[in-house]
């Protein structure tokens, strides 16, 4: 690539993130977007309305595709941003534009990456901690930004290191602060243990995750995260915290008064009668546990119970 040829940037479930990705990557990039026909609409009439940290502004040159067919031939980035349980759907439509390209997932859950390296020998895990939200078709606005985008290597057929500079270089050049990640699986399970711990049960309880500080509730909660690091251990998956009594104690002093008032997206979900992300958090622990002959009743129990909930 010459110096002044751009970059093709492919988006594929493009939502909230994805459309809010897009409109900065525009500016450095050719964007193209697979997105729900409402937003698709609005964005080739009148282009993307972005608000909030990201910029006021209308990005205009962004490519709405409706499929595969209209998809860049070789992209030098794909990004899915999609909900983890269209993770395969999607994969298996655009097996044939995402093959041997590089492809990033920022989404929530873990094993999301093992999916997608089924069809292709460079993923790139990424985790985002930024508050994106819909504003209607066509429309986007973000609302915070906790943290840094991290991006690291998950598989590769080679040595990809200077392949992940160029990405890191290309998102930063866009304006969005970004961080390269040594462990990019332990950055995932990081991320994923607040959801782990508060989303189920404020989903199936219909209340928001400060009610989780309720004594019975810790006690499910507690059984829950000291599953988890027994798996993570057997994994030899290591993070910030060594103990599950050192998480639980972050979780309690810092993660839970924080999002006190937020109604999780398990909890719209099942309230919209949508499937959940739930085979990627407590189910994904619960596989695990059975690939280990580990015991982990509370993570099966309550991931049982949010599959009764799901839309049969």
């Amino acid at each position: 690539m010459t110096q002044n040829e751009r970059s093709v940037v492919l988006i594929l479930g493009a939502g909230a993130v994805g459309l809010s990705l897009a409109g900065k990557l525009a500016d450095v990039a050719s964007v193209y977007a697979a997105c729900r026909p409402w937003h698709a609409g609005a964005i080739r009439q009148q282009g993307l309305g972005m608000k909030g940290i990201w910029g006021e502004k209308t990005v205009d040159s962004i490519s709405c595709i409706p499929g595969p067919a209209e998809a860049p031939g070789s992209p030098d980035y794909v990004f899915i941003t999609a909900k983890g349980t269209d993770t395969l759907a999607i994969c298996e439509e655009y097996a044939a534009v995402i093959r041997d390209r590089p492809v990033i997932s920022l989404q929530n859950g873990i094993g999301n990456e093992e999916i997608i390296a089924s069809f292709t020998s460079t993923v790139i895990g990424g985790t985002i901690t930024t508050n994106f939200a819909i504003d209607g078709p066509g429309a986007v606005k973000v609302l915070r930004e906790s943290g840094p985008m991290t991006l690291g290597l998950w598989s590769s057929a080679g040595e990809k290191s200077e392949m992940l500079d160029s990405l890191i270089c290309l998102v930063r050049s866009a304006g969005v602060p970004v961080e390269a990640s040594p462990d990019i699986r332990a950055g995932k399970w990081t991320k994923a243990l607040l959801n782990i711990a508060v989303n189920p049960l404020t989903a199936l309880l219909g209340v928001p995750v400060g009610t989780v500080q309720d004594a019975y509730l810790r006690r499910i909660v507690t059984a829950l995260i000291e599953e988890t690091f027994m798996v993570l251990d057997t994994e030899k998956v290591h993070l910030a915290w060594t103990t599950a009594g050192e998480y639980l104690n972050y979780l309690y002093t810092v993660q839970i008064p924080d999002f006190a008032p937020v109604y999780t997206s398990m909890y719209y979900d099942l309230r919209e009668g949508k499937r959940t992300e739930i085979e990627l958090l407590n189910g994904y622990v619960a596989r695990l546990g059975e690939r280990h002959s580990l015991p982990t009743p509370y993570n099966h129990c309550i991931a049982d119970l949010v599959r009764f909930r799901e839309p049969k």
